[in-house]
């Protein structure tokens, strides 16, 4: 039982760091509520779950070539600074919404811009292919296929765990801050995202031009 709780904090411990996901949900619970936030949660744990299934597939070289990495630091780039500049943008209109204005945005795009963000993360790349996989090599050795999906599924229940806490704060900070520090947030988040993306972007032409 242990063991399990181990891989629950390991699932938590990848979710709780400030990245980009975690600032987009933040950005998402303010201005449009719980749901909108946990839909950038769960397209982010969708995201990690295709990874999951390349590392069980074995498809990790093919990630190691200079092409795709390339691709996925411009992409992630691209997706960043896009989010950023967004809730830049819509920070003013954000915070003067009400909760019964919060159905401007779509659940479809919410929960969308939680997996494309993770999944042309080369952070979350690196976790399910360096420490999930590494992870997954001396587990598959030692244990039955269906501890290792007992063990997968505990990573899981962590990173759930937190998203679901993440939308809870988040949605519920509307009810205790002012309108300016609302408006704070949304920018503080939306330079964060920009941040990230400016740093996939330096990557990208390291990898390009080295």
């Amino acid at each position: 039982m242990s063991v399990i709780f181990g891989y629950i904090f390991l699932g938590l411990s990848l979710a709780a760091p400030i990245g980009p996901v975690n600032a987009a949900q933040l950005d998402r619970g303010i201005k449009n509520g719980f749901f909108h936030s946990w839909l950038v949660g769960l397209g982010a744990t969708v995201a990690d779950g295709i990874y999951m299934l390349l590392v069980f597939l074995g498809v990790v070289h093919f990630l190691e070539i200079p092409f795709m990495q390339t691709f996925l630091w411009l992409f992630g780039f691209f997706v960043l600074v896009y989010t950023g500049f967004e809730s830049i943008l819509g920070a003013k209109e954000a915070a003067m919404l009400t909760p019964s204005d919060r159905t401007s945005e779509s659940y479809s795009k919410s929960f969308f811009s939680g997996f494309f963000i993770s999944l042309f993360n080369p952070l979350t790349i690196l976790f399910w292919l360096g420490i999930f996989g590494s992870i997954l090599a001396k587990t598959v050795t030692t244990n039955e296929l269906s501890t290792v999906l007992l063990y997968t599924g505990a990573i899981f229940l962590g990173i759930t765990v937190w998203d679901i806490t993440m939308a809870l704060l988040s949605s519920n900070l509307r009810k205790f801050l002012t309108s300016r520090f609302l408006v704070a947030i949304s920018v503080f988040s939306g330079l964060s995202l920009i941040g990230f993306g400016v740093y996939f972007g330096i990557q990208a032409a390291t990898v390009l031009f080295s």
